[in-house]
């Protein structure tokens, strides 16, 4: 606390943002029965780790408490009579720091998992949102290109290079055309859109439109030709 600049145990609960009972569990070593947010939050205001803090609360409060007394005659109690002492009103004691710590080990891998599922959820959301947002414009601007660099003469060519950093992101983002704009390939009904002509499986078409995938699945098909 001295190296935090926090002169008492109640400036400790209002920095940390928490009530002086949390702070008062932690001094006695009741970790077990705190949160682990408000854990997290008083290491943060004292500025250590908050296994560091858990463990050094526990080394010195538990020893004096009523907690390891209880633990120790329990000990002895049930190596005579083969059964777990109580406290007088059949309440089993407080578990030992280290089962404390361990379980707020597990919690915060626990959350820290579920952060990460949230994060990776949201991410894809997000993602597919976007790529509604610019469907039509990944279905038309290849089409755009394609013209302008068959004819170097008409003004959209000097539009190009100034939507190459969204092919740029769609690419970071997993997404790649099925097939580029101009091309001959074979008619696959999975993912080609006959939008003229008639074709087969197998068939020869050509690209008129890209169709996309994100990260392998599809998000629209190609619009082809055919004979």
């Amino acid at each position: 606390m001295q190296q935090a600049d926090i002169p008492s145990f109640r400036a400790l609960a209002h920095q940390a943002g928490v009530s002086e009972w949390q702070v008062r569990q932690l001094r006695q070593g009741n970790v077990a029965q705190m949160r682990l947010e408000n854990v997290l939050k008083i290491s943060e205001a004292l500025g250590v780790g908050w296994t560091e803090l858990v463990n050094g609360c526990s080394a010195i409060a538990l020893p004096q408490s009523k907690t390891m007394s209880v633990d120790v005659q329990g000990k002895q109690d049930e190596s005579k009579s083969g059964e777990k002492p109580t406290d007088g009103n059949g309440v089993l004691p407080a578990r030992s720091p280290d089962v404390s710590v361990d379980k707020l080990k597990a919690e915060y891998e626990r959350l820290q998992g579920q952060f990460a599922d949230q994060q990776n959820t949201l991410l894809q959301d997000f993602q597919r949102t976007s790529l509604q947002t610019l469907e039509s414009w990944m279905t038309y601007w290849p089409a755009a290109v394609y013209a302008a660099e068959k004819n170097p003469d008409l003004p959209a060519n000097r539009l190009v290079p100034l939507v190459r950093p969204v092919e740029q992101l769609l690419s970071q983002w997993g997404v790649e055309a099925i097939a580029p704009v101009g091309s001959n390939v074979p008619y696959n009904p999975q993912q080609h859109q006959l939008i003229d002509g008639t074709a087969n499986p197998g068939d020869p078409v050509y690209v008129k439109n890209p169709g996309y995938t994100h990260n392998g699945a599809l998000l629209h098909r190609a619009n082809v030709r055919g004979k």
